[in-house]
């Protein structure tokens, strides 16, 4: 029923638990885990296999990319794109496929960081709302691949800011709802270049984002300041 795509670069260190406790959070639902890897020079696509995923190899790096091939070889109606370093609630397909059958055509879960920092918790907080301006990869995505299909997928021109840029045009298609359970992400960019540094950050690229600087701009922005850059 539900096909999980997950594109990866080095992550050999995370995606094996992601898939294990992926694999736990089922409801008892037929599902397939799809890895979209981008040229991975560690041991990401050996350990992927090894954990049962089917594994896809990509000629282009890029999430948006990624996550459209593992589209375009998904078997079920319902697509559900999770990052490497993000874990679902429990029975998350259930919820899932509750809120399909009830109307909706896309949508995500809540984020919540896996380190205890008042700042994170207050960041993850503003989640909750349905405000294209809080929405992140990181909360994970699910969509119909008719919707997906009629909107183009991710803009594959797009390094930066792929996630917020396809809510808008999902949108169009039907109602996109934000489920009351929330997406462990792991804190390790923030752990990495420090809580308040990473968020001046972030902020500074969403800002550049809206502002209409270009992808070139944002991504010398994002490779000089950000320690252990995998873009």
């Amino acid at each position: 029923m539900i096909s999980i795509i997950i594109p990866t670069y080095n992550e050999a260190d995370q995606i094996a638990e992601t898939i294990r406790k992926t694999n736990a959070g089922n409801g008892n639902h037929e599902l397939e885990i799809i890895v979209v890897d981008g040229g991975s020079i560690d041991d990401t696509v050996a350990i992927a296999k090894k954990c049962g995923a089917t594994v896809v190899v990509s000629e282009q790096k890029g999430r948006a990319a990624q996550m459209n091939i593992g589209a375009s070889v998904a078997n079920y109606e319902v697509l559900y794109f999770l990052h490497a370093d993000c874990i679902p609630p429990k029975n998350f397909t259930s919820q899932i496929l509750r809120a399909y059958k009830e109307g909706a055509k896309s949508g995500c879960f809540r984020l919540q960081f896996d380190y205890d920092h008042w700042f994170l918790k207050a960041n993850a907080w503003f989640t909750r709302f349905n405000v294209n301006a809080f929405r992140f990869g990181d909360q994970s995505l699910f969509v119909t691949k008719e919707v997906f299909q009629k909107a183009r997928g991710f803009k594959e021109e797009l390094v930066i800011m792929e996630d917020q840029e396809i809510i808008q045009r999902l949108k169009h298609y039907g109602r996109f709802e934000v489920l009351n359970n929330v997406v462990i992400t792991s804190a390790r960019k923030y752990l990495d270049n420090g809580v308040f540094r990473m968020q001046g950050i972030f902020f500074r690229i969403w800002a550049m984002y809206y502002l209409g600087y270009s992808q070139q701009q944002m991504l010398n922005v994002h490779k000089r300041l950000i320690r252990i850059c995998k873009l």
